[in-house]
């Protein structure tokens, strides 16, 4: 069974107390867990973690029952969408979402097919002519989610992938990640700071604290029984 697993993991930067310690969450096929907590809590440490931009000082990252601790982010087929989306300006929509796959070595006539068909999955099928400055903060990221997803990916990441939006588009784009997402029946990290959108959308809520992780559990039952008070205040304003 393909699944995302930190299994016990603990990395703290050069001089500093800030990381995360003896961490271990795992991401089930198909599910979608969100990761909360306040800024510094290691919420994007988790993520760099598990996409292989950093690698743990004790521990293991595994993905698929493999340990690839060792293994660089380009070898983890895993697709990842930032928050600021990292689309190249001088290249069109299907472009850009077609660049995974020129690096994997895939014809020029299959990539521009496939980049078309994840383009249309994410209702940007009309725009794939159009360069990433005609296109919307929106549209945009739709766009690094069709590129995230072109090549089949084994898991995929959000880090803060809304946080651009305004209010009405977040709430749009939150609902096409979720489609999107259960349609490639994909196991998914989702980061953020906010506390309503990982609520609404994920199977399965983590919150980290000072680096370590308070509590995992499906929204309802955070909301219900939260681990301890400032859990309680943390969750209880969404």
């Amino acid at each position: 069974i393909l699944m995302l697993q930190l299994d016990n993991v603990s990395f703290w930067y050069p001089g500093a107390a800030v990381g995360v310690s003896d961490v271990s969450l795992e991401v089930r096929p198909g599910e979608l867990v969100a990761v909360i907590g306040a800024s510094g809590s290691g919420k994007t440490t988790l993520l760099n973690l598990l996409a292989g931009f950093l690698a743990p000082r004790q521990g293991r990252v595994v993905i698929d029952e493999n340990d690839v601790s060792a293994m660089p982010p380009e070898k983890r087929d895993l697709g990842i969408v930032f928050q600021s989306y990292g689309l190249f300006p001088h290249m069109k929509a299907w472009e850009n979402v077609a660049y995974p796959l020129k690096i994997r070595g895939v014809t020029a006539p299959e990539r521009k097919k496939r980049a078309y068909e994840a383009l249309v999955r994410v209702g940007m099928g009309n725009r794939s002519e159009n360069g990433p400055r005609e296109l919307s903060g929106g549209q945009q990221q739709r766009v690094a989610l069709a590129r995230a997803l072109v090549f089949e990916p084994r898991g995929m990441l959000l880090d803060e992938p809304l946080s651009a939006l305004d209010a009405n588009l977040r709430v749009e784009m939150r609902d096409e990640i979720l489609r999107v997402q259960r349609a490639a029946g994909i196991a998914t990290l989702l980061v953020t700071h906010d506390q309503e959108e990982a609520l609404s959308i994920a199977d399965r809520v983590a919150v980290m604290r000072d680096g370590r992780l308070v509590q995992v559990a499906p929204p309802r039952e955070l909301y219900d029984a939260p681990a301890d008070e400032e859990t309680a205040r943390f969750v209880g304003e969404a």
